[in-house]
């Protein structure tokens, strides 16, 4: 039975972090995005409102929240700010793979750290030279006795200047592509490992994102989070489950544009009256709210499908892509709505609309989600309807009259002629193909 109701701790958890982004968040963030800096002291806070690290399991200490939870809390910080979402989803980004690790005695160690301690973690599978296409990876991973030794750039990597542990995708070689990625989790004050400045960014600012270098950096065995030829199967499952949460800072920063574009519409004055009485202004703020609805409910049924522990790649891809475009739609009506005002950073449009362009490209771009739901329709969806060739499109017939089964109809599989009688015609009489390109569609073959 469908229902689309929170339960009371999902809406005591929603008010919690409702009133942290409201009352915490949003009026730092605007330091902080001047700064380009990451504001830690509200990372610190979020963990220990226990709205940070929330989903590691109750067998590794934490509290076990599924990803419907974590929509919720991302939608509410997000509201306030992106780039801090962005930073404090982070941890469970980087922390999946280890999560969804076969590398039991890791897990022990780390994951209790992380749900007892404020420790940051990263992930990092993008390079200077490939961002979505993971099989690209050049950076090496050389075993040698009881270690692997790791050398090589990943890049656009968020939080790693703040991170305290790292996961690692690297290539055991890369002309075997996807075969030879494997996974490690590294720490941040191992010799050979370097952090980046800061990129400069057009949006999310107050959000870092950072290089890594890695030279001759030795991993222990114990730290494989997956061995090669396991490790691309593990990003893809991480995106999976990830990628609806991308939707939900969509979600977030386009209701916040919308609810601003609401308070601005009722208060703006011009040609004697209120704009929220002109049509126009009224038409585009039910589409803003029709989109923020739609988003929110894809997004929520793909975190909904991951936590009934069914593949959500497929949901996830759509949530992704049809909110994170939808937001940069409401984003710019909202802009547009406020007029000159709007793009002035005074208000807090502009800065919404910076900070959600990024949303259709990290964790997968908007192409490479159109990529994966078209191979589920071309390869994997199942229709309800019967081929073209096999529909009984048969007009002259009154299949309320019992001797019409008496009737036989053929359909031209070219152009889709069809023809009654008990035989198909030597062509036929529109394409001129032959009797052999019609089938037969009534009555219909058993089975």
């Amino acid at each position: 039975m469908l229902q689309f109701t929170l339960n009371d701790e999902q809406k005591a958890l929603q008010a919690k972090v409702r009133d942290f982004a409201v009352r915490e968040v949003l009026p730092a963030v605007w330091h902080y995005e001047d700064k380009e800096e990451v504001p830690l002291f509200l990372l610190k806070r979020a963990f220990e409102l226990g709205i940070m690290n929330s989903d590691i399991p109750k067998a590794y200490g934490g509290q076990g929240l599924g990803l419907l939870e974590a929509a919720l809390v991302t939608e509410e910080v997000a509201a306030a700010c992106p780039g801090v979402a962005t930073s404090l989803f982070d941890n469970s980004l980087g922390m999946e793979p280890l999560v969804l690790s076969e590398n039991e005695t890791l897990k022990k160690r780390v994951l209790p750290e992380l749900a007892g301690q404020f420790k940051r973690i990263c992930f990092a599978t993008s390079e200077p030279t490939m961002g979505s296409d993971v099989a690209s990876l050049q950076c090496l991973a050389e075993r040698k006795g009881n270690r692997y030794i790791l050398n090589g750039t990943k890049y656009w990597i968020t939080n790693a200047g703040v991170a305290d542990y790292m996961t690692i995708f690297a290539t055991i070689d890369p002309k075997t592509q996807h075969e030879g990625i494997a996974a490690f989790l590294v720490e941040r004050d191992w010799k050979g490992v370097t952090v980046g400045k800061s990129l400069p960014k057009l949006g999310q600012r107050a959000s870092n994102t950072a290089a890594i270098h890695l030279q001759d950096v030795e991993v222990p065995l114990e730290n494989v989070i997956a061995e090669p030829g396991k490790g691309f199967v593990l990003a893809m499952r991480t995106f999976s489950r990830t990628r609806p949460i991308i939707g939900a800072f969509a979600v977030g920063a386009a209701r916040s544009a919308m609810e601003f574009a609401i308070d601005y519409a009722k208060k703006r004055r011009v040609f004697g009256s209120k704009i929220a009485n002109f049509e126009a202004i009224q038409f585009k703020l039910a589409e803003m709210y029709q989109k923020v609805e739609t988003a929110r409910l894809l997004v929520w049924k793909a975190a909904w499908e991951a936590d009934q522990g069914q593949d959500p790649t497929v949901s996830a891809s759509i949530a992704k892509f049809y909110a994170t475009e939808a937001a940069l739609e409401v984003g710019n009506d909202a802009l547009q709505l406020f007029g000159g005002y709007g793009y002035t950073r005074m208000f807090p449009i502009e800065k919404l609309l910076r900070d959600i362009r990024l949303l259709t490209i990290y964790e997968g771009t908007s192409e490479v989600q159109r990529l994966i739901v078209s191979g589920h329709v071309l390869n994997g969806y199942k229709p309800v309807m019967p081929p073209l060739e096999d529909l009984p499109m048969v007009r002259r017939l009154d299949l309320g009259n019992p001797s019409s089964q008496e009737v036989t109809a053929w359909r031209c599989r070219m152009c889709g002629h069809v023809h009654y009688g008990p035989e198909p015609p030597e062509e036929c009489p529109f394409c001129f193909f032959p009797k052999t390109a019609f089938k037969q569609v009534w009555p219909r073959a058993e089975g």
